[in-house]
């Protein structure tokens, strides 16, 4: 069978919305930009074979809607069609996936899998007018189901409760995620993945806004609860609001031989979880083992792990659920969410730039991604590295 391979991979520094570096480029801009360069990667590629633009937005309205994915492929130069996928936190993971079964069913050689959120150019909190909302799915509803996209925060309160999870522990995993953080910007790591983003102000954006060098578990302990009275989720222990982009360029096998282009990594498997929307923040559990089953493996034949930091609530379980020490280095070795920032629709395609260059940098085979997804869903996907 024909194998999908990643061939390039490249993402945006990652700014903090509404104060940070990205506040005044636009997402489509943004994510051609990302597009552009990822594609000057592979020079042996001709863009006029791209069988499709694959582009993940969590929310994709405002300035990122109108079907963002054909936007970015008009702004970008490229002579492709485009679509928007949204699984809103794994939306670019989705889009990956796609592009992996496009290229298994014999249907296309190449792929761009895109994924792109800025949440600075959200309207009033939403990227919609507020008449625009779904009633059924409003706070106070009460005639369906009510809960299907409950407040996030909400849901990792939830979590650590039925988990037990301490504040204590909370907050240690979020200074760890800081400092694994701080230091792969000082020794370089992220340098190898992140594509320089020029500024309307002439400026060029070179680093992720996020990671605080400073923090300390005193400081994380005097936060208050950010989203519920009494509660233990705390704006240190949760992942902030983030603009971002990134691209992957997938593959076949073969055409990838054709051009004489190296791949990077295969696709092996993925996995997809559906469980209460109010303990979203456990479905990365039931996806990553979906996704080893597929694969043959068992946890212990993976050598590094990304799961999406949306809370530290919810990744201390998750990762003790699918065999994973939450505090080990197998886990998130060079921080995460907590730290660099969660750009809804860019993360399942950050994840996947940080994995590949995570498994490059200690010379190892076999990595796992996986996230929760809002509205009560999980997304994993296994990937080996090639060259």
């Amino acid at each position: 069978m024909t194998e999908a391979v990643i061939v390039a991979y490249g993402r945006s520094p990652i700014g903090r919305a509404r104060k940070g570096s990205l506040v005044d480029v636009r997402p489509d801009d943004l994510a051609a930009h990302v597009v552009n360069k990822v594609l000057d990667k592979v020079p042996a590629l001709d863009p006029t074979q791209i069988e499709d633009l694959i582009c993940g937005c969590g929310l994709p309205g405002g300035e990122q809607g109108h079907n963002i994915g054909r936007v970015v492929s008009i702004l970008a130069r490229l002579d492709v069609p485009g679509v928007t996928v949204n699984r809103y936190c794994s939306s670019s993971l989705m889009t990956t996936r796609m592009a992996t079964h496009a290229i298994e069913a014999g249907e296309g050689d190449v792929f761009l899998s895109v994924g792109v959120e800025c949440v600075s150019r959200y309207g009033s909190g939403y990227p919609d007018a507020p008449d625009t909302y779904n009633s059924k799915l409003v706070p106070g509803n009460t005639e369906e189901y009510p809960d299907v996209y409950i407040a996030m925060g909400q849901t990792a309160e939830n979590v650590r409760i039925r988990e037990k999870i301490s504040r204590e522990e909370m907050d240690r995993f979020a200074l760890q995620s800081q400092q694994r953080a701080v230091q792969s910007q000082d020794n370089g790591f992220f340098e190898r993945e992140i594509v320089p983003v020029p500024l309307p102000n002439g400026q060029t954006f070179t680093k992720d806004d996020g990671p605080r060098r400073n923090t300390s578990l005193e400081a994380l302990a005097a936060l208050e609860a950010a989203f519920r009275p009494g509660g233990e989720v705390t704006a240190g222990n949760s992942c902030p609001l983030n603009d971002g982009a990134a691209a992957v360029v997938v593959m076949s096998d073969r055409r990838a031989k054709e051009l004489g282009i190296k791949p990077i990594a295969r696709v092996v498997s993925t996995g997809l979880s559906a469980l209460e929307p109010e303990f979203m923040g456990l479905g990365p559990i039931d996806a990553s083992k979906q996704a080893l089953k597929r694969a043959k493996m068992s946890i212990g034949d993976v050598d590094l792990v990304e799961i999406n930091e949306a809370f530290a609530a919810q990744v201390i379980p998750s990762a003790r659920g699918i065999g994973v020490d939450p505090f080990s280095e197998k886990l998130n070795p060079h921080g995460g969410a907590i730290a660099l920032g969660h750009p809804f629709g860019m993360t399942g395609a950050r994840i996947l730039c940080t994995l590949l260059n995570g498994l490059r940098e200690k010379n190892k085979s076999i990595g796992l991604e996986t996230m929760c997804v809002g509205g009560g869903q999980g997304m994993a996907m296994i990937v080996e590295r090639l060259n």
